[in-house]
């Protein structure tokens, strides 16, 4: 791990290096133009493209018993490509707006030749008066809370809470679901809500298991699903013409926002009961959350936080392990823990989540020439029905602004996650806890 600490701290005085000798140029790349074409003089029927790239250099203390490709290692190095987006979007007119998005997520040493970037977003939507649009097709409009559908570009950390995408990739396409829905602003009251035909679930990423005592998500024809998001704005008002939500504007806003949201599905779920008969439960996701992100003094600095809490009811015991871009692919069931294989900890369940994030944007210039820091924390903590102990994760780091926005930016940031084994009466205990440390570099606009 010293060695890759000290390739990773490298390769930030690199960047440094390379930055002060372009300081000539540096004022001329502080705005990166925007990709838009205005058809009309107000600018407000217009076509936009944007583009995102996450590439993480990262190491892993790994799991009990994890094995790439059949080899035992308790800890590896890896370099991945987080995200990768194209987005294409415009107001045709006053009452019509189109949003498409391509891409590709998590592309690692793992992933099968060939394979790669598919359809995120396919979304027409149109006005039917300023309170109330209608929109459809594959989109993330829905609920159940306010990073349900992050807007990557310009997260916190490393990564949104990503357990807020709870059925990410079983009857979803990474959060997006084919949709009807209803969106708008009425005074403060921002509003969405949207009902989905929720995909097969044999076609699941996830593997799911046959059917047995704990809960998991039923391979029978899906119901309809209802999911929604409001949120009172006490300040100044979001812009939310697509349904992804900024994860910090860097103080260029003042925003105090409460929200509350769901998602609902009837016979989502199965189990076997005791008599060996199957169960078919309803999937129900609450959340509640604070968000707030402002100035601070008259040079730049800013302030965010968020506070968000969710109960989560997926039936009986149901349990899933996940992490960003997992760089492992096999366990060793003599020696595994609970979590299985690579960083994969205990992120969605039946219980209750609690999350808590916080960062500082440094007045602006901090680094003359170079931009300026924002160093963050955030915490997930859950009680899990299927776990004795409570999953802890926690995760710390620093982002530097290159140009003072997210348009160039290099974030290092330690995740530190809890670890699981049944004990000797069965109960899923905490055993150990591991550590992944990434460095990230990002360019969007």
């Amino acid at each position: 791990m010293k060695k890759t600490f000290l390739v990773m701290m490298l390769t930030i005085q690199a960047g440094a290096v390379w930055t002060q000798t372009a300081k000539d140029s540096v004022k001329e790349r502080m705005v990166i133009p925007e990709l838009k074409i205005n058809f009309n003089k107000s600018g407000t029927h217009y076509f936009k493209g944007t583009f995102l790239a996450q590439t993480w250099l990262r190491y892993s203390d790994f799991n009990p018993g994890t094995t790439i490709d059949g080899t035992a290692k308790s800890h590896y190095t890896d370099i991945g490509i987080r995200r990768w987006r194209v987005q294409a979007f415009g107001q045709l007119t006053d009452r019509i707006f189109f949003y498409t998005q391509f891409g590709q997520n998590n592309f690692s040493f793992l992933q099968p030749r060939g394979t790669g970037a598919f359809l995120h977003d396919a979304i027409t939507e149109y006005k039917i008066i300023k309170q109330l649009h209608i929109g459809g097709g594959l989109t993330a409009w829905g609920g159940m809370s306010r990073f349900s559908a992050p807007a990557v570009a310009n997260i916190m950390g490393l990564d949104a809470p990503i357990y807020q995408q709870a059925t990410n990739g079983v009857n979803d396409q990474f959060a997006r679901k084919l949709s009807v829905y209803l969106k708008g602003d009425i005074s403060r009251l921002n509003y969405r809500v949207a009902l989905s035909r929720p995909m097969s679930v044999r076609n699941s990423t996830v593997a799911i298991p046959p059917i047995n005592p704990v809960s998991n998500f039923s391979t029978e024809a899906p119901e309809m699903q209802t999911a929604g998001y409001l949120f009172w704005q006490f300040f100044d008002k979001e812009t939310t013409a697509v349904p992804y939500m900024s994860g910090t504007y860097l103080g260029k806003k003042k925003l105090l926002n409460l929200g509350i949201g769901w998602v609902q599905q009837n016979k989502a779920m199965w189990h076997l009961g005791l008599d060996g008969d199957t169960v078919r439960t309803s999937l129900l996701l609450l959340g509640a959350d604070l968000f707030a992100d402002f100035p601070v003094g008259k040079k730049g600095a800013a302030f965010n936080a968020y506070l968000a809490y969710n109960n989560f009811n997926f039936g009986k015991n149901y349990l899933r392990m996940n992490n960003g871009m997992n760089p492992a692919n096999g366990v060793n069931a003599a020696a595994a823990s609970l979590n299985g294989p690579g960083v994969n900890f205990p992120m969605v369940g039946t219980g209750d989540i609690l999350f808590f994030q916080a960062g500082y944007k440094f007045k602006d210039d901090l680094l003359p020439d170079n931009g300026t820091l924002l160093p963050y924390v955030q915490l997930q903590y859950s009680r899990f029905q299927a776990l004795k102990d409570a999953a802890v994760m926690y995760e710390g780091g620093v982002s530097w602004l290159i140009h003072g926005t997210h348009g160039g930016k290099m974030s290092l940031g330690l995740q530190n996650r809890a670890v699981f084994a049944n004990n000797s009466n069965g109960e899923a205990v905490q055993t150990a806890r591991k550590n992944m440390l990434v460095l990230q570099y990002q360019i969007s606009f």
